[in-house]
């Protein structure tokens, strides 16, 4: 399916790139910029992985993987023209996977009292960083599909606005959970 020979092609020079479709655009353009955050956001999933004990990893490793598969939605706009293969689409399985995950973690987890800041561990640290990362391509996405002429399943952001909270309840998994977690204290620095 993906044969890359050459990495630079030299067809980006001039501030264009590709869809899957064949159809150019700006590398300005707003779906560029959103599949973009995706693998921006795929990038600093990889950094939390470094720091992820054995089955968060394995968690975490599923999760980029799939975000590739989103990325490449995102690229592939459906307009309806037949292509030449099958895009990839995320699907109501990878959702639903997702809120089973949340759901065994924040089983493990005690009430919050607080608001949690980014920090902790490295693992937990990293996370934060990613779940601000994945809000950020949500933001993009709803402004995508608000456009008209472009097209964003609402599988895709069902599923960037789940994996959001995912990577925070892993965030509190991974600051021994939650016992390490940084609460913020309203006014404390006063």
């Amino acid at each position: 399916m993906v044969r890359l020979n050459r990495i630079y092609t030299r067809t980006g020079d001039r501030g264009e790139t590709s869809l899957g479709n064949g159809e150019r655009r700006s590398k300005a353009d707003l779906r560029v910029e959103t599949y973009g955050t995706v693998d921006e956001l795929n990038a600093v999933i990889g950094l939390a992985r470094l720091h992820a004990d054995p089955a968060l990893d394995a968690m975490l490793a599923r999760i980029q993987n799939e975000l590739f598969d989103l990325g490449a939605e995102l690229a592939t706009p459906d307009t309806g023209r037949k292509l030449e293969f099958e895009p990839l689409k995320v699907v109501d399985t990878q959702v639903e996977r997702i809120e089973a995950e949340i759901d065994a973690m924040n089983a493990r987890l005690s009430p919050l009292k607080s608001f949690v800041l980014p920090a902790g561990s490295p693992a937990a640290a990293h996370l934060h960083l990613a779940r601000t990362v994945a809000r950020r391509a949500e933001r993009l996405m709803i402004a995508l599909a608000a456009k008209e002429g472009e097209p964003v399943a609402d599988t895709a952001i069902r599923y960037v606005n789940r994996l959001s909270d995912h990577l925070f309840v892993a965030a509190r998994i991974a600051n021994d959970e939650g016992r390490g977690d940084v609460l913020w204290v309203p006014g404390g620095s006063r």
